[in-house]
């Protein structure tokens, strides 16, 4: 190995420390992440970590878009383990994975869905990455050949030239009224699952995965997935 191979991959296995630390962290304080503390944690000198994350903000960010790629493997793998020809199967088996991934990783989830950081400002490189779980479920029903969504009121013009604004920056095809509907669950699907991570479902449902169930195949009955 030469030894700029070898510095990288030091550097890279120093990072990958500096960031489980910096996740145990987030278990313990929330999003106010202190660089003294994770160095504390990892028996190095504050300075050392700016070696690898030149701020607060830097390593706030690479936790932010690992949390957000993570969360898409999860509902990715979701969807291949069910067949093409069973979108509303699909559709059910990625929020269920989505959500299973908040529970097992509640700071993480917290972090890219809870309350922002005071005074970090998500750089670009977030955007894609936390846009991976929407275009999956927008996905699932674009390819769905038997749409049965119901009537509903008309989406508005000024809504309307929004939505096409965000199909045209994602080079996908699709009308708008699919992806208002598309939207409107995955808001409802990350509502749910936020009040359930952050507790405030505790003294009111016990039967949490019936509850879910339910009502993500209610919003895939709103979007059009045929049973």
């Amino acid at each position: 190995m030469s030894a700029s191979s070898l510095r990288s991959r030091v550097r890279f296995e120093m990072s990958q420390e500096i960031k489980e630390a910096a996740r145990a962290r987030l278990a313990v304080d929330g999003a106010n992440l202190s660089l003294r503390a994770v160095a504390r944690d990892l028996g190095i000198v504050a300075s050392a970590l700016y070696r690898y994350f030149p701020s607060r903000d830097a390593l706030l960010t690479a936790l932010i878009v690992d949390a957000y790629r993570d969360l898409r493997d999860a509902a990715q793998q979701a969807v291949e383990a069910v067949p093409a020809h069973q979108p509303r199967g699909q559709w059910l088996a990625v929020c269920c994975a989505v959500r299973a991934w908040a529970l097992a990783h509640p700071a993480e989830y917290g972090l890219v869905y809870g309350t922002p950081v005071p005074g970090y400002a998500a750089p670009p490189e977030t955007v894609e990455p936390a846009a991976a779980v929407l275009l999956l479920l927008a996905r699932i029903v674009g390819e769905s050949n038997e749409l049965q969504a119901p009537d509903i009121e008309p989406v508005p013009e000024a809504l309307r030239a929004d939505l096409r604004t965000l199909i045209d920056q994602r080079g996908e095809s699709m009308p708008e009224e699919q992806l208002d509907r598309v939207l409107l669950a995955w808001t409802h699907l990350f509502g749910a699952i936020t009040f359930e991570v952050f507790g405030r479902m505790d003294d009111l449902i016990r039967a949490r995965d019936e509850y879910f169930q339910r009502h993500v195949l209610l919003i895939a009955d709103l979007v059009g997935l045929p049973d």
